[in-house]
């Protein structure tokens, strides 16, 4: 029981902490942030943005989101694939659900676990998360000490 308790206050921890990561979005209709931790450490991170060397501006002027804009759990795992580090069997912090193309991500980079803030309309990711046999956990900010 302890050490489930331990973990839960780990995950709320990262979690806060994807959370205060979202804010280097320069997205305006959402923000959204991403760590991904192994061994307790964190070994990449990422939030929802243009690819680099385009643009910080994630809306067009009718304040729709730009197709090129990558979530942040890819830019997380992207970043990961120009590093040193992999990602097999490490836990992802997200502080919203992964759609389906991140999901897809997800898995293909061995991560074993995904630790979401906020619930999406569309359940198509985390379906898929769990198909692949991914422990998928979401700690709704209104019950958890942000």
């Amino acid at each position: 029981m302890e050490s489930t308790d331990k973990q839960r206050n780990l995950d709320i921890r990262y979690l806060r902490m994807a959370r205060i990561w979202a804010e280097n979005s320069y997205c305006q209709r959402r923000k959204v942030g991403a760590l991904v931790v192994k061994n307790k450490m964190i070994i990449s991170d990422g939030y929802n943005g243009t690819p680099s060397g385009f643009e910080n501006q994630c809306e067009d002027n009718n304040n729709v989101t730009k197709p090129y804009v990558l979530h942040a759990e890819a830019n997380a795992i992207t970043k990961l694939a120009r590093s040193n580090n992999n990602s097999d069997n490490a836990t992802l912090y997200v502080t919203a659900a992964p759609c389906i193309e991140c999901s897809k991500l997800i898995i293909q980079a061995g991560i074993k676990r995904v630790v979401y803030g906020e619930k999406y309309r569309l359940e198509d990711g985390i379906n898929l998360l769990k198909k692949a046999n991914i422990e998928v956990i979401y700690l709704n900010p209104e019950e958890n000490e942000y």
